[in-house]
């Protein structure tokens, strides 16, 4: 049983910024338990049954509307309780709306909504307000109340929208009840003056009313906490005498070979990326401010994982072999113990990020079936043929450092002297090769594309009306922020006479290469799916223990360089647009609210809104950072990154907030899973660190696809046949955002991806 602080009760009706407000709490309320509950998983009976053994209810923000039983769940039965159990109550935005509308307020919709912008709030200084100064609060929200003057609650701030809104209710009291609640968001990371300061406020005004009213709180029970949870964060204390013990039988031998320069392609060319029946994976920097290009070299026998939503069993292939193994509790635990035999604490030099380990990617529609099981038969049913999860155990590496000019060949086998020696000798070859892997003297660049491909590119008037539909949902209060998409879909012939052992794949990715060089660039051969990235977008990295430090790098917002674009007018046009700003804010809370979901407190924000300079575009990034309290770890025995990884997927960039809620709608107006598109990429190293980035500006396609002949092939020479492939464009929609803009915007993230096919967005 936990220490005797004062127990709050924070009611969450499924939004996004929940763990943000817990946190809030924890600062503002000294010692204090938060117990978290969602809406609708206890009745109001049950829930009454324990409110004695509580200091004050929270009733959280939301999506939806207050007069929808669906949305707010027993939030509305807190404001009729019987006046021998009524407790102090602090609610916020959706919280403030329906404790206005119990009480005879209007709720109505704001002309112009306010999500991810910054206000102005006007207070005279009273109540939960009492000693703060000048507030600038971050606003959530397209409804809002009004009061007529005959309720018995009182007005405490405001925010004055001028034309727009005219004058909004921004904070309210019960004239005779303990009910205070804020219309804004005080726990997002860009309110300032009205956030722990109004918390603290709350809750001395909810001691003294419990001190003048005589309620004393109950002791707490196994059986109140059996009904809503131990409190929040759960990690717990490591005796001091635990230590972990090493892995002794697995070590990292590497060998460190001088190589400034050395051609990428030129190198995966040599270690045989070009034969099409192989596996084969890389991760690559290709541009700045990337660092580091891991290039798994795999064997026969390296473990690959494949699995599927549904499917009862994770399938691993060595040597040929396939094996089904059952998943047991979820594919999440699998991989976790698949992991913890084969971690090791040293013998790796510890600049080198990876040592060796899992590399692959993992689908939206995976972290979707965590977050929302309503959508379960939908993912299974309609599911496409990719894995859900496809990755290879690399046990030999390569890793390349572009600043210091160096390649570490590492190798996690026992007595692997021999590939190491061999593998450094071939990566000093081709380091002082004059000719070029990307069509230098002496090598003659294959045509990759015989003839023009096919593109079918989404239908413009469907996306613009769905674009319609999203900010519907917006105003309705159902979603703050929406990052609709849609599939393009490239046919690319593929010669008969051709050499069926080159790969056609590679070719292309060294065009994608060449165009739109990417900080995340990928390139992994995981058959039967092939997958070319240029991401510009890192998802989570997180370093090895003890450090053990999370940090994720949301980019809303990009400016493509051109003639005249100079930092100065990329500054203007992204950190100075309200529009850009509130998106990335958006998507910053939602992360902060992930992260804190997991280590609890220690979460913080270095970097809000920067411009940052890449290869081909100028790019609005936030940086979020969280690490675990000194002496702590996760109750589940998961690592800090992986569970981070796994509570935070599909990327909040790819969804929009809250996103439970936007990811259901999503699923309503987008004709077919996702799949391999906005989920994640990358890589879980056997030292503890990992690092994984967005799937965007990236394509792939299945292997079943080869097989497709195209209509009209020459008699006597073969069958034409065709590869498919498939890339995902789309782009965050808010109530600010214009239909035609959106569109054009999508179609130049198209655009970035299509040359490498030898195709245009129009015309063919």
């Amino acid at each position: 049983m936990d220490s005797d602080g004062p127990r709050i009760l924070l009611i969450d009706s499924y939004d996004s910024f929940t763990h943000n407000l817990a946190a809030l709490c924890r600062r503002a309320i000294p010692g204090c338990l938060v117990h978290i509950v969602k809406n609708d998983t206890v009745t109001f009976t049950e829930l009454s049954s324990v409110l004695a053994q509580f200091s004050a209810v929270i009733v959280g923000p939301g999506p939806g509307s207050p007069d929808k039983c669906e949305d707010i769940g027993v939030v509305k039965n807190i404001w009729k309780l019987p006046e021998s159990h009524v407790l102090p109550v602090f609610g916020v935005c959706l919280g403030l709306q329906s404790l206005a509308i119990e009480f005879g307020g209007t709720l109505k919709r704001l002309n112009v909504v306010k999500h991810g912008q910054i206000s102005t709030i006007l207070h005279e200084g009273g109540e939960i307000f009492k000693g703060v100064g000048p507030v600038e609060a971050v606003r959530y929200h397209s409804l809002h109340v009004s009061l007529n003057g005959d309720e018995p609650l009182e007005a405490l701030a405001w925010a004055d929208d001028g034309e727009e809104n005219g004058r909004v209710l921004m904070a309210v009291k019960h004239k005779t009840k303990p009910f205070w609640a804020v219309q804004y968001h005080p726990e997002s990371v860009r309110t300032s003056g009205g956030g722990e300061e109004v918390v603290r406020n709350f809750w001395r005004l909810s001691k003294l009313w419990s001190k003048i009213n005589g309620r004393e709180v109950q002791p707490w029970t196994t059986a109140a906490e059996d009904l809503v949870g131990r409190p929040w964060p759960h990690i717990h204390t490591i005796p001091s005498s635990r230590t972990p013990s090493p892995n002794t039988a697995c070590t990292v031998a590497t060998r460190t070979v001088d190589c400034q320069g050395v051609s990428v392609p030129a190198l995966c060319e040599a270690l045989g990326v070009e034969e099409e029946a192989s596996d084969f994976v890389m991760l690559d920097s290709a541009a700045q401010p990337g660092r580091h290009t891991i290039i798994g070299c795999l064997r026969p026998s390296s473990p690959r994982i494949m699995y599927r939503i549904g499917e009862p069993h994770v399938r691993v292939t060595t040597d040929g072999v396939e094996r089904l193994e059952e998943v047991g509790k979820d594919v999440w635990t699998w991989l976790a113990d698949f992991m913890r035999p084969r971690k090791v604490r040293g013998g790796g030099m510890k600049d080198v990020p990876f040592w060796g380990g899992l590399i692959g990617f993992l689908s939206y529609e995976l972290g979707v079936d965590s977050l929302c099981p309503s959508l379960h038969s939908r993912l299974v049913d309609e599911h496409a043929q990719h894995p859900d999860v496809n990755l290879v155990f690399v046990e030999r590496s390569i890793v390349l450092d572009a600043k210091a000019g160096r390649a570490y060949v590492q190798s996690l086998l026992h007595d692997d002297l021999q590939w190491l020696s061999t593998t450094a000798s071939l990566i000093q070859h081709v380091a002082t090769a004059r000719a070029s892997a990307e069509g230098g003297p002496g090598r003659k660049r294959r045509k990759t594309v015989q003839t023009r491909p096919t593109v079918a590119l989404p239908d413009k008037d469907t996306y613009v009306e769905r674009i319609r539909r999203t900010q519907e949902f917006l105003a309705s209060g159902d979603s703050y922020e929406l990052c609709l998409t849609a599939p393009t879909r490239i046919s690319v012939p593929v010669s008969p006479d051709g050499d069926a052992a080159q790969s056609t794949s590679w070719e292309l990715y060294k065009t994608l290469r060449r165009r739109n060089p990417a900080p995340h660039s990928a390139y992994l051969r995981l058959h039967p799916s092939t997958f070319l990235s240029s991401s510009p977008e890192r998802f989570l990295s997180y370093s090895r223990p003890p450090a053990g430090v999370c940090q994720l790098r949301p980019i809303k917002g990009t400016v493509r360089k051109a003639p005249g674009i100079t930092r100065a007018v990329a500054e203007e046009m992204l950190a100075g647009s309200i529009k850009e700003v509130a998106e990335n804010l958006m998507i910053v809370d939602l992360i902060r609210h992930d992260l804190h979901g997991v280590v609890g407190d220690d979460v913080v924000v270095p970097q809000f809104c920067a411009v940052e300079e890449y290869e081909t575009v100028w790019q609005l990034v936030s940086v979020i950072e969280g690490r675990l309290p000194a002496g702590t770890e996760l109750d589940d025995g998961f690592d800090l990154g992986w569970d981070v990884l796994r509570q935070s997927l599909p990327p909040g960039s790819m969804t929009g907030a809250p996103k439970k809620r936007s990811v259901e709608i999503l699923a309503s107006l987008e004709d077919e899973p996702r799949n391999v598109y906005s989920g994640v990429f990358g890589y879980w190293d056997v030292g503890g660190g990992g690092d994984w980035s967005v799937t965007i500006r990236s394509c792939f396609k299945y292997a079943s696809t080869e097989d497709a002949q195209i209509q009209g092939s020459t008699p006597g020479r073969g069958v034409a046949q065709a590869a498919e492939w498939r890339l995902g464009a789309g782009g965050a929609i808010t109530a600010l955002s214009d239909a035609e803009a959106e569109w054009e915007e999508m179609m130049a993230k198209v655009e970035s991806v299509l040359p490498a096919f030898g195709a245009v967005a129009g015309g063919y």
